[in-house]
C-alpha cells in the first residue's frame, strides 16, 4: 500500500525513534526529580528536546509548553487565556474564529459559545431543556474565501469592543491554504486583542518564526513533522516579565510552570525534539522535495477530465493537495475504502471522519462535499508511488 495520507499523522523518522529508545528502556528517570543522575538525565533531555522546537518555529525555550497535542495546545490556550482575561483581566470575553478551522479550535469556541452541540440550530434541545449553555463568552464564525483564505478585513469587521483574542489556522489542513497571519496579526495588536494561531500543518514544511509573525499563542503536534503521536506544545509568547498570566489547562503539580500538571512523557518529548531538528536541518530540500512531487502529481492528473483542484490558487502550501472527481456516482467514501488495499487517501480531515467536510461547504462547494479527495505527501514519498497514484485515478475514474 502507498501512503498519501501524512496530513493526519506521518511515519515516524528512524532518527527519532533512536533518539527515543534510551528513555524506554534505561534512562526512565522522572524530571521532576531530583540529585541523582537519571533524574537529572531525563530533565536535561526535555530541555535539550525544548530548546530544538523553539528554534524550529522562532521562540524562546521558555516560551514553549510541553503538552499532549495540537488539540490540547488549541484548548490550553483559548480556555485559558479567555479564563483569565474574563475574570482577572479588563473582562473582556468575545473571542473570534474562521468556519474553516480544525475541530480542535472549532469546538473549543462553540463551547465556549454556549453552543457545542447544539451546532447553532435552534430545534436541537440540550440537557435540563436548554437550547444553549451560558457560559459567559462570545464567539464568532467568520467566512473564507473560495480559495480558503482568511481575510484581515473579514476579521477587523468581525471585531467588538469585547473582542479578547483571535484564533485562526495558518495552514488548513484540508485544503492548504496558507492565510495571512501577520497581517492579521499586526491588527490584532493594534487593537490590543491577543492572536493564536494553529501551526499544525505548517512546521517543518515551512520557514516558521512567530515573533516575526507576531503571534502570541500557537499549537502544534510532532506526529504531522515524523515524530511520536501524543505530544505537542504550546507557544506562549513572553513579555518583559516573562510568560503572561494565563489559567492552567491542568492542575495537580508545577510541571510546565503549572500550566499542566502530570509526569513529563520524557520518550515522546525526545522524540519532539529530534524530529524538530531534523525538520530544520532538512527544511530546504524537503520543501524542494515536496514541491516537485505536488507539480508532478497536478501535472499528471490534469489529462483526467472528472478531477479539478479545489484550490486552484498559488496559495497552496505544497503536499497538500484536495481534488474535486465530478462524476455522476463518485462517493468519496465508497471510493477510498474500495482502493484501500493499494492507497490510502482521505476525504478530508481525520478528526471530522464520517461526516461531511465543514470546510469543503465554507468554499462554497457543498454540492462536491462527496466527491472530494485529499492527497497529502511526505518527505519519503517517491516519484514512482505519485506515478501508481496517477495510475490508479486514471483506471478507477
Amino acid at each position: 500500500m502507498i501512503y498519501f495520507d501524512n496530513s493526519a499523522t506521518s511515519p515516524v523518522d528512524e532518527e527519532v525513534l533512536d533518539a527515543m529508545l534510551p528513555y524506554l528502556r534505561e534512562e526512565y528517570g522522572n524530571p521532576s526529580s531530583k540529585y541523582y543522575c537519571k533524574a537529572v538525565n531525563a530533565h536535561n533531555a526535555v530541555e535539550e528536546a525544548r530548546a530544538k522546537v523553539a528554534k524550529l518555529v522562532g521562540a524562546n525555550p521558555q516560551e514553549i509548553v510541553f503538552t499532549a497535542g495540537a488539540t490540547e495546545s488549541t484548548n490550553f490556550i483559548i480556555k485559558g487565556y479567555m479564563d483569565y482575561r474574563r475574570y482577572y483581566g479588563d473582562g473582556k470575553n468575545h473571542i473570534i474564529t474562521s468556519v474553516a478551522e480544525h475541530k480542535a479550535t472549532l469546538n473549543t469556541c462553540k463551547y465556549l459559545n454556549g453552543d457545542l452541540y447544539s451546532n447553532n440550530d435552534p430545534t436541537v434541545t440540550l440537557f435540563g431543556g436548554k437550547k444553549t449553555v451560558n457560559r459567559g463568552y462570545e464567539a464568532s464564525f467568520v467566512g473564507i474565501t473560495e480559495t480558503g483564505e482568511i481575510l484581515v478585513t473579514t476579521i477587523d469587521e468581525a471585531i467588538k469592543n469585547n473582542t479578547a483574542m483571535v484564533s485562526v489556522i495558518y495552514v488548513n489542513n484540508e485544503v492548504g491554504t496558507i492565510s495571512n497571519i501577520s497581517e492579521i496579526a499586526k491588527l490584532c495588536a493594534k487593537k490590543g486583542i491577543a492572536i493564536h494561531s494553529d501551526l499544525t500543518q505548517a512546521i517543518g514544511k515551512m520557514a516558521i518564526d512567530v515573533h516575526g509573525l507576531g503571534i502570541d499563542f500557537a499549537s502544534c503536534s510532532a506526529h504531522k513533522i515524523y515524530g511520536p503521536k501524543g505530544v505537542g506544545a504550546a507557544f506562549v509568547k513572553s513579555d518583559a516579565y516573562g510568560i503572561p498570566p494565563i489559567t492552567a489547562f491542568m492542575h495537580g503539580g508545577e510541571q510546565e510552570n503549572g500550566f499542566r500538571a502530570g509526569t513529563l512523557a520524557v520518550h515522546n518529548i525526545v522524540g519532539f525534539g529530534k524530529a524538530a531538528e531534523i525538520a530544520l536541518r532538512d527544511l530546504a530540500a524537503n520543501e524542494t522535495r515536496i514541491l516537485s512531487l505536488d507539480q508532478m502529481f497536478i501535472a499528471g492528473v490534469a489529462a483526467i477530465p472528472a478531477i479539478s483542484l479545489t484550490n486552484k490558487s498559488d496559495n497552496r502550501l505544497p503536499g497538500i493537495i484536495s481534488i474535486v472527481v465530478d462524476k455522476k456516482d463518485f462517493n468519496n467514501e465508497r471510493f477510498i475504502k474500495h482502493i484501500s488495499d493499494k492507497v490510502a487517501l482521505s476525504t478530508g480531515s481525520a478528526c471530522s471522519a464520517g461526516e461531511p467536510s465543514y470546510v469543503i461547504t465554507a468554499l462554497g462547494l457543498e454540492d462536491k462535499v462527496s466527491k472530494v479527495l485529499r492527497i497529502s505527501l511526505n518527505k519519503y514519498t517517491t516519484e514512482e508511488e505519485v506515478n501508481q497514484l496517477i495510475k490508479i485515478l486514471r483506471e478507477e475514474l
